[in-house]
Formats: structure tokens, sequence, C-alpha cells
């Protein structure tokens, strides 16, 4: 409760300033987002991990129900930014990026950055909140992973990514097209991954009040549909307000502000600032950009949520965390920087946009999960 309290204090005190109800909104929905992946345990590659190891098909459904509730929502939401799809033209800010060998290639790297670090990026940030002792080292290692990205973008830039195309499917299709086509993709997925549904447990007893199904709902693990619903509700509202949903633009220009100032970033990066997608901007106040509010209402909601469940369980970290960590990291941010974007900002928002990139992306990241657990190089 102390928690919640602190952080309805900190929207009211965030949004009194001058221009501040942007920020307070991002910071408000932030914490809607970290309780709402850690009560629903919202993890690509756990949910992953758990169809290919496990043949649970339930996390991947989850996926797939927040893609197909954002597609509906962004397309409609598109529409009314954009309301004649022309050719040449895209709505603004969103994850639509060039599809290139280099965003296989840093699908890949994401992927099994995700194998050996144990989480995504996102899911690095709300076990921030659950004292998890190898997110720290991970998110440290993702921002390192970021520098090393600026200092690979030139070369990639220049080699392939930009004379890549950029396939918005919107485009070819019109708005009702790409999203029925989509629709239609995510349907036949659905369709295949329902008959890896584990056998169903019996119904749980009925809360004898309102006082338990209330209890039930803050410490019992939420249904992985319940997650992925709310996801892509979330991934549809952040848009009417802020920018399409994403987790690496305030880390990312972290890590861009840090190494420039100490010359470890090349001075001009060729066309990065003219895409859409997780931006990493040299900003006048990193801490004041609704991104870092949005990071930081996830991390508290999480906290608030861990807390309340009981899960909240920090303790001091081992060596092989550390180096997983820091390891993992690496490929997370190489891969998030040099794709424009993680499984949220790419993967989600990408492809909900009717992005091909999205789509490129996903099967990427998925491909390198089946290929590192085979490998056994996860933890």
């Amino acid at each position: 409760m102390l928690v919640a309290a602190a952080l309805l204090w900190a929207i009211a005190v965030v949004g009194a300033q001058t221009g501040g109800r942007a920020l307070a909104f991002a910071l408000g929905l932030g914490a809607v987002l970290g309780a709402v992946l850690q009560r629903s345990r919202f993890c690509f590659y756990c949910h992953a991990r758990d169809y290919f190891e496990h043949r649970d098909a339930r996390g991947l459904l989850a996926i797939v129900v927040a893609l197909a509730v954002g597609t509906v929502g962004m397309h409609i939401v598109m529409g009314s930014w954009l309301p004649v799809p022309q050719p040449g033209r895209l709505p603004p800010d969103a994850h639509i990026g060039p599809v290139s060998w280099a965003l296989v290639l840093a699908g890949l790297a994401f992927g099994i950055g995700m194998v050996i670090s144990g989480s995504c990026i996102s899911a690095h940030w709300y076990r921030l909140g659950e004292g998890s002792p190898t997110a720290p080292f991970a998110l440290a290692g993702s921002a390192m992973g970021f520098v090393l990205g600026f200092n690979s973008w030139n070369w990639l830039y220049t080699a392939t990514i930009a004379t890549a195309p950029v396939v918005w499917l919107p485009h070819y299709l019109g708005y009702a097209g790409s999203a029925l086509l989509q629709l239609l993709l995510l349907a036949v997925a659905a369709a295949l991954l329902w008959r890896r549904l584990p056998a169903a447990s019996p119904a749980a007893e009925r809360p004898s009040s309102f006082g338990a199904a209330l209890q039930r709902l803050i410490r019992g693990r939420w249904d992985y549909w319940l997650g992925g619903l709310a996801v892509g509700v979330i991934a549809t509202v952040v848009v009417l307000r802020l920018r399409p949903l994403g987790v690496t633009a305030a880390l990312g220009s972290a890590a861009r502000e840090f190494g420039s100032v100490r010359g470890w970033v090349p001075d001009r990066l060729e066309g990065l600032d003219g895409f859409g997608g997780c931006v990493t901007a040299l900003v006048e106040s990193l801490w004041r950009t609704p991104n870092s509010l949005l990071i930081a209402g996830l991390v508290a909601g999480a906290f608030a949520a861990a807390l309340a469940s009981g899960q909240f369980a920090p303790r001091w970290p081992r060596g092989r965390e550390v180096v997983r960590g820091l390891g993992g990291g690496l490929l997370l941010g190489w891969g998030a920087m040099t794709a424009l974007g993680c499984t949220v900002g790419n993967l989600l928002s990408g492809t909900m946009a009717g992005a091909l990139s999205g789509w490129v992306f996903g099967a990427s990241v998925l491909f390198a999960v089946w290929a590192g657990l085979r490998l056994r190089w996860g933890g």
C-alpha cells in the first residue's frame, strides 16, 4: 500500500509541473504495465522456452492474443493519424523499420542474449522490481551492447540498411487488408499452438467472497490470456498520448550520452535519427522523457506487485549470474540497437502496426531461442 501511495503521489507531483501531463501519464501507465507483466509473468523468453522444452503453448498463445488485440487497436489509431496510407508516408513514430540481413542478425543476437541472460529486456525491467540478482547486470550489459551497436551502425547502414526496403503492409493492402492478413496469420499460429495446450486442470475453487477474489487477484498468478489481453490493450492506449510502446529508448539514449561524452560513440551515426521505433537520440534532460518515466513506472509497478504477492526476494548475485547477465545483456543491447527495438518495441509494436520488420525480427528471435536451448546455452 505504501508503494502504491508513493506512486500516486509521484504521478501527482509530476503532473503538476509545466508540461508534466504526458510524463505523469507515462509514469502511471508504466506502473500498470509493470504490475501486468509481473502478475502474468509475461516474458517472451520464458514463454518460448516453455513451448520448446515442455510443449506448453499457453505463453506463446498469450503473445498471439496481445498481437491480435494490438493489431486491431493500432490499425484503428493509425487510420486516424494517416487516413490514406500513401506510399512514401508512414505514421509518426511508428516502429516500422528496414528489412535486411542486418535485422535478421540483430534478431538472432537478441534471441541468444535472451537464452544466456534468462530474459528479454522488458522482463529484466520487471524482474528488477522483484529483486532479481541477474537483472541489474543484464541491463548494464545491454547498455554496453548499445555502445557496441553504435560503433557497428555506420558500417551496417552503408552495407545494407540504407538501401533496405521499409515494408508497411497498409501501403499494399490498406488498413483493413493489413489487419485482416495479420489476424489470419495469427489465427493460423493460434490453431497450431492450440494442439500443445497442457491437460486442463481441475477448476479452481470459487472464492467465497469479494475479498477472497481480490486476494487471489493480488497474490495469485494471472491467467496467460489475461496478461496477453492486457498487454495488447496497453500497447493501443499508449499511442493515444505518447509514442508506440517500447522499453529501450531511454536505456539506449543513456548509453549514447554516456559513450559520446567519453568518445566511445561515433560523432555521426548515419541515418539513425531519421528512423522511427525506439529512437536513441541525445536529449536535453534524459530523466524527463516519457520513455524514462514509463520505465520508472514499470519497475515501481512490478515492485509493488511483487511485494503484494510475496515474490519480492532480493539476494546477492552469484558469479555465474553476473557473467551470464553481462554477456547476455551485451547481445540484447547490440540486437535491440541494430534492430531499432526489442521484443516489445519491434516485435509487439512493429507487428501490431503492420510492419514486416516486426515479423522478421520475431521469427529470428524465436529461431535463436530454439537453437540456443537445443545447444544448452542457457543457465
